[in-house]
């Protein structure tokens, strides 16, 4: 009986094994043939003949590379190359800290340290294009609060917006740590600097739609200032 079990063991970590190989081949096809999101793969026939490999393990290497967001599938369409390839929405896994106050806390200080100079960057490089859609996202925000309708979800697209303003590669890539941010601390404040957070967006998208810097840097700054003294004042009442 132990050897059976060693045996199927064996067998199921061979086959996770060559799901892995496979979906790292897959992976390197999609760099190799330069996909882009949305692109569409080859088939599963196609995949077996081409990876030399049954469906059964396609389908599995399929399956990890969608749960690292690298592929998308449509039942009934096919598999494609998945929207922010490769891009989790928590990728250093800090849902899993349970003291969530600690976590905004730390999280704010990393945030203190970047996003002002994402914004500074961004009044430096953004285009009109760049420009109108950040308003508009701005403007987005705006409306959710007045009308009393959650906009955590559109205030993390303003973010998005900003960082995507800098026109450098790797910032937007940096953003799910900041969404994520805006998430929890949204959660734990129950929106209560609403009033502030549309003056502080505003004066963050007019500074960087004049192409003033230092203002954005500044606005981004007061920003982040007073969402941390309000996760320091929710510590204290507590």
């Amino acid at each position: 009986m132990a050897t059976t079990i060693q045996l199927d063991a064996m067998r199921e970590t061979g086959r996770s094994l060559l799901a892995e190989q496979v979906a790292e081949r897959i992976n390197q096809y999609i760099l190799d043939h330069n996909l882009a999101s949305g692109d569409k793969l080859p088939n599963e026939f196609e995949l077996c003949e081409q990876l030399g490999v049954g469906r059964g393990t396609i389908r599995e290497a399929e399956k990890i590379l969608v749960a690292r967001n690298i592929l998308s599938v449509q039942r009934g369409r096919g598999t494609f190359v998945a929207e922010k390839t490769g891009e989790i929405d928590d990728p250093l896994g800090l849902s899993y800290r349970h003291d969530h106050a600690a976590l905004a806390r730390d999280l704010l200080e990393i945030r203190i340290q970047m996003e002002p100079w994402i914004a500074s960057l961004a009044a430096q490089r953004a285009d009109e294009a760049d420009l109108e859609r950040m308003m508009a996202q701005c403007m987005k925000v705006e409306e959710l609060i007045r009308r009393g309708i959650d906009h955590l979800e559109e205030d993390k697209k303003f973010h998005q917006c900003i960082a995507e303003c800098t026109h450098n590669a790797v910032v937007p890539k940096l953003i799910p740590i900041i969404t994520f941010s805006v998430t929890l601390f949204g959660r734990l404040s129950r929106n209560s600097l609403v009033d502030e957070t549309v003056r502080q967006h505003r004066r963050i998208a007019e500074a960087i739609c004049a192409g003033n810097a230092e203002g954005a840097r500044a606005a981004m700054l007061e920003h982040l200032y007073a969402n941390k003294a309000r996760i320091e004042a929710m510590k204290d009442e507590k």
